[in-house]
């Protein structure tokens, strides 16, 4: 799944939908349906897979997917969330509001909150059985918990020891 190399590889998919007026606020809503792993098949340019004008379906092939080892807590919390997603970065067009792209496709839970942070729309997809076994093959390899020092408050500090 991953690519022997370090840091750990991969290529996935992206499908944008889009929808023209949903409601008389929206001019145009894209939703991130779908990511799927990308084994090459899908090409290397960006594919119209329906567009009537009303509603549009597009693929993002070929988009890199890579696993750092300092992200590896940020899997962790993505895989013990309860449900597994893939984190997609995804931007408009200013000059044609009806275009829309995926920037960035991420597996770490730290890295979307960087991108929330920094304001990005950031969408989330389920993850399939076999990217998340090999995730967490990867966490289970790289993920060691910091151990927690935690301090005892003073009441609980027998006062002969207390400073």
């Amino acid at each position: 799944m991953f690519a022997n190399e370090n840091p750990l590889s991969m290529r996935a998919a992206v499908r944008i939908d889009r929808q023209r007026q949903p409601t008389r606020w929206e001019e145009w809503r894209f939703t991130v349906a779908e990511v799927v792993i990308d084994d090459g098949g899908f090409g290397d340019e960006r594919r119209v897979l329906r567009d009537d004008g009303s509603t549009a379906q597009w693929l993002f092939p070929n988009l890199p997917v890579t696993l750092y080892r300092d992200e590896a807590e940020g899997y962790y919390l993505n895989l013990t969330s309860g449900s597994p997603v893939w984190f997609v970065m995804w931007r408009t067009d200013h000059a044609d509001p009806s275009q829309a792209w995926p920037e960035s496709v991420s597996l770490s839970y730290n890295e979307c909150g960087r991108w929330l942070d920094a304001q990005e729309r950031v969408d989330n997809c389920p993850l399939d059985e076999s990217v998340r076994a090999a995730l967490q093959e990867y966490v289970d390899v790289h993920y060691r918990p910091e151990p927690k020092k935690r301090k005892r408050p003073a009441s609980f500090v027998d006062p002969e020891k207390r400073l």
